[in-house]
């Protein structure tokens, strides 16, 4: 009778362990992981995202409402790392990680950068808690079905990180004093 017994609790436990084993599969994800890095002088950026997907789908306006906090991504909060001190659009931005949030408008965007950068997605996001905004100008672009960071323009001390989307392209300048680095 013992064995019986022994038998059905390790029958138990295996069925168990099988359950917990399925509930941590890391299924892939529509929007995709994706990390981009580009050096700038000896510093290090970083951009680590999720990529959605246009599809059929009309984005800016739309989907991404304009004049709202959007965490320039999807899934978990965008992030931006600098391994040193570097310039946005010529404005001072210290060395560390920041979610990067975007402010969306048909003639402007509003670059953010948060000290927040655990959050997931924009929903908790809380402009006191903001190292720096800038303002850029969206540009045309061709069209891009994944949402895209690229590094481009690069130079021994500056690049200039564009999000692609759609059809709409936002550049912003980071520039690295190669001298005081």
């Amino acid at each position: 009778m013992t064995k019986i017994r022994f038998a059905l609790v390790l029958f138990w436990l295996a069925v168990a362990q099988m359950c917990l084993a399925q509930t941590s599969l890391d299924l892939p994800r529509q929007s995709q992981h994706a990390t981009v890095t580009q050096r700038v002088g000896i510093t290090d950026v970083t951009i680590n995202y999720h990529r959605p997907v246009a599809g059929d789908r009309k984005i800016w306006g739309t989907l991404v409402p304009y004049g709202q906090v959007w965490r320039a991504g999807a899934n978990e909060n965008t992030t931006i790392s600098f391994t040193d001190p570097v310039t946005i659009e010529g404005k001072p931005l210290d060395k560390g990680t920041y979610g990067l949030h975007m402010i969306p408008n048909e003639n402007e965007w509003t670059v953010i950068f948060s000290k927040v950068n655990t959050a997931w997605g924009s929903f908790t996001y809380d402009e006191k808690e903001d190292a720096l905004r800038v303002n850029v100008k969206p540009q045309p672009s061709e069209m891009h079905n994944a949402l895209t960071y690229d590094f481009d323009q690069p130079t021994a001390d500056s690049a200039v990180a564009t999000l692609r989307w759609e059809k709409v392209a936002v550049p912003f300048k980071i520039g690295v004093d190669v001298n005081h680095v």
